[in-house]
């Protein structure tokens, strides 16, 4: 099957020429990956197929929902056999246990909301897997993610939000790095689910109409208090759960079944919960006193964040940024658009991001994502993980006409 110009001019440029060219793809056994490799096999690259075996698969086989499974891995064979380029099965069990489920329980046991596909990607995919890629020859290591890689005139490659602003993984892609944009390449950045589904069943592909994963992959039950449970049970600590104005309203099992901003089920039985004129919501956290701390909807919002492990693509360099920060577009969870906020720099790779108007809801553990305009298809310059969340109430800010600027007295350091 032959697919349309049109859609070969919307493929990102490689290095070389296709007979010149190796290209591993990372075959998740799902559609987007498939895809990947079918698009880049016609063009003529020597395609090699490469799936990751991350976890004792055993308990999620078939389980609808579910990636990186045993069907999925059985998925990414029989597409590769097809496409007649080879496949092999790696098995990064142990690396994925240390570097991303551990890390997860961890996380979480501390009173965070941790994103561990930001893990898997950072610590997993383009760092054991890009490495694997070069051991094999491979000038491209190209993946089904929807987000964009384009030059960025400066001998580079920069990143872009997906065509598919529904599908767009930029959230997830911060960590990457300059130096392995240069070797990745997203094939599917331009287009829509709907068109890559379309090509699939064009290349006759057996997964063509298969549901896209939901869960964490290693969360097969769908609980992930399960796995916090059984990595760090002595993380599980009860205690109170604590009204934001200091009154105890009552007990619960273990920070790790609450999440900031969550209203239902927060165990105070309707009496309790009804003698505040509000709804109470997860405000915050503290593990450390064992506290599930509790309140109004207004006590949820934010108005700046300070940020660790700050990775920066942007053009130029993050120590070379202002003192007083540049605007940007921040994005604090993956399910929210970007809104205004001034990133200001600090030491090392740290950071503080001040939002022109209150988030909501905005937990330690999540990425922050910086973006350099609003359009669905932004240039992505970078991110952190949320360290400290201040208050909106503590907050005073200004914003100047020209040039934009926001000043904070007591934003987080």
């Amino acid at each position: 099957m032959t697919v349309c110009p049109s859609v070969l001019d919307k493929l990102p440029a490689l290095p070389a020429s296709p007979g010149e060219t190796r290209v591993v793809v990372a075959m998740s056994g799902g559609v987007d990956s498939s895809v990947v490799a079918a698009l880049m096999k016609e063009q003529g690259y020597d395609v090699i197929g490469v799936t990751l075996q991350l976890y004792d698969h055993g308990q999620a086989t078939h389980r609808k929902g579910a990636c990186c499974a045993g069907q999925d891995i059985q998925d990414a064979r029989a597409v590769a056999a097809r496409l007649g380029i080879p496949h092999f099965v790696l098995d990064y069990e142990r690396r994925f246990q240390e570097k991303v489920i551990d890390e997860f329980a961890a996380s979480y046991a501390s009173g965070e909301t941790p994103v561990p596909c930001i893990a898997c990607n950072q610590f997993i995919k383009f760092a054991d897997l890009f490495e694997t890629a070069k051991d094999l020859g491979a000038q491209v290591l190209a993946t089904g993610h929807y987000i964009s890689s384009r030059d960025d005139g400066a001998g580079g490659r920069a990143l872009y939000r997906a065509k598919d602003a529904g599908r767009d993984q930029s959230y997830f892609l911060f960590a990457t790095t300059s130096e392995q944009l240069q070797m990745l390449r997203f094939p599917l950045g331009d287009f829509t689910k709907a068109e890559v589904r379309e090509m699939a069943r064009r290349y006759s592909l057996e997964v063509a109409d298969k549901p896209d994963s939901q869960d964490i992959c290693f969360v097969p039950s769908g609980r992930y208090t399960d796995v916090v449970q059984r990595l760090a049970p002595e993380a599980v600590v009860p205690g109170d759960i604590v009204h934001v104005d200091g009154r105890v309203l009552g007990r619960h099992a273990g920070v790790v079944h609450y999440t900031i901003g969550q209203r239902r089920g927060l165990g105070l039985g309707t009496a309790v919960a009804g003698r505040d004129a509000q709804p109470l919501f997860v405000v915050r956290l503290d593990a450390a006193r064992a506290q599930v701390v509790v309140g109004p909807r207004e006590a949820l919002e934010t108005r700046a964040v300070a940020l660790r492990d700050v990775n920066w693509i942007g053009p130029g360099e993050f120590r070379k940024l202002p003192a007083q920060g540049i605007d940007i577009m921040a994005r604090v969870r993956s399910t929210r658009p970007p809104v205004p906020a001034r990133l200001i720099p600090a030491d090392g790779r740290e950071a503080t991001v001040v939002f022109a108007a209150g988030e909501f809801g905005v937990s330690p553990g999540q990425a922050c994502v910086f973006y350099d305009r609003a359009d669905d298809e932004a240039r992505v310059l970078g991110g952190g993980f949320i360290a400290a969340v201040e208050p909106a109430k503590t907050m005073i800010y200004v914003m100047a006409p020209q040039p934009r600027a926001i000043t904070a007295r007591g934003a987080p350091r």
